[in-house]
């Protein structure tokens, strides 16, 4: 039976880790076995000009200060080159939301990248900057997300989901899109055949009930779309932010992540994060419901910009799933499995 939104909060207060963890990790074998899934690619932040100027984000700047910057179409097609170089299937392009720069340049870089690497994925664009996208360019999200598509847009990242409860929002991210925004984002995304995958960030200072919130909201559209790939869940990393703070336990992101994967049903992957949380607890994730291991990621900048920083090559990825009981094997963007090890 599917579990409720008050079940799921009894157990995220009260749950026995260790069982929660065998419960997910049941489901998780029950569905994919003894595989574990990783991709390689590349982060690509175009520019760090954001005008949301969110209070949990360390990494981005004012128009104007000596260290923003906008990377040129060229600068972008080379950071393609080397990903492709090193064995990259996907590119996920993401940036701050810069003023008056057109959507023009979003649809002529997706081409150029499409025309010189016609088999890289662009899994690129959160619902922030789509939204954003159409507001400067007075379009619906719908056609934007339309006109991205027809350019070589493959993908939506989950990006700008933080805690889909707007009591949080406003007060971490008041300048950022609300809930329904994020939502209806994503649904017209799905209405073209543009999957996506769905992320939750934790500690924040968000009841569990807020968190329930966040993902029965997440559910609901799944039932509604089947849109959603994947459900990845982060946690927020203070250093350097005006939000400040304590980091979350890894206890904590242990049990939400055994809990994301009893709760959403409906959703087939569940991601686990070494990228905040180390390859130690990466790799205890796989024991806790987590079917697929992440990204190597070849270059990320806005988790670093708050101090994080954790190092991932395609042989330290097959040794932490090795060394979790799996086997290793490297995907694409729509979990087809491309290389076992």
């Amino acid at each position: 039976m599917r579990l409720t939104e008050r079940e799921g909060e009894a157990l995220l207060r009260e749950g026995d880790l260790i069982a929660l963890g065998r419960e997910a990790d049941k489901i998780r074998q029950q569905r994919f076995g003894n595989t574990t899934t990783f991709i390689i690619d590349r982060n690509i932040n175009y520019t760090n000009v954001c005008v949301n100027e969110c209070r949990f984000c360390a990494f981005f700047r004012r128009q104007g200060s000596k260290d923003a910057y906008l990377l040129t179409h060229e600068e972008i097609l080379e950071k393609v080159r080397e990903t492709v170089e090193a064995g990259g299937t996907q590119v996920m392009i993401q940036g701050g939301l810069y003023p008056e720069l057109g959507l023009a340049y979003y649809e002529k870089m997706l081409r150029l990248i499409k025309e010189h690497f016609p088999t890289i994925t662009i899994h690129s664009f959160t619902a922030t900057e789509i939204q954003h996208f159409a507001r400067e360019a007075g379009l619906s999200n719908l056609e934007t997300l339309k006109r991205l598509q027809a350019a070589g847009l493959d993908s939506l990242p989950g990006g700008g989901a933080e805690i889909l409860v707007d009591e949080v929002r406003r007060k971490v991210s008041p300048k950022k899109i609300m809930t329904d925004d994020w939502l209806h984002v994503m649904e017209c995304a799905h209405s073209i055949g543009m999957e996506s995958t769905a992320t939750m960030v934790i500690g924040f200072g968000e009841t569990m009930a807020q968190r329930i919130e966040h993902m029965e909201k997440v559910r609901r559209l799944q039932d509604k779309t089947g849109g959603f790939r994947a459900f990845i869940t982060w946690t927020f990393q203070p250093g350097h932010t005006e939000l400040g703070g304590e980091k979350t336990s890894s206890w904590d992101y242990m049990r939400t992540l055994a809990l994301s994967r009893l709760y959403m049903d409906n959703i087939a992957h569940i991601q686990g994060s070494w990228v905040t949380q180390g390859e130690r607890i990466g790799q205890l994730t796989l024991g806790f419901g987590a079917d697929d291991a992440g990204s190597i990621m070849l270059e990320e900048n806005v988790v670093r910009a708050a101090g994080t920083l954790y190092d991932m090559s395609t042989k330290k990825m097959v040794r932490l799933i090795e060394g979790a009981g799996r086997e290793a094997a490297q995907r694409d963007t729509e979990y087809n499995i491309i290389r076992r090890f």
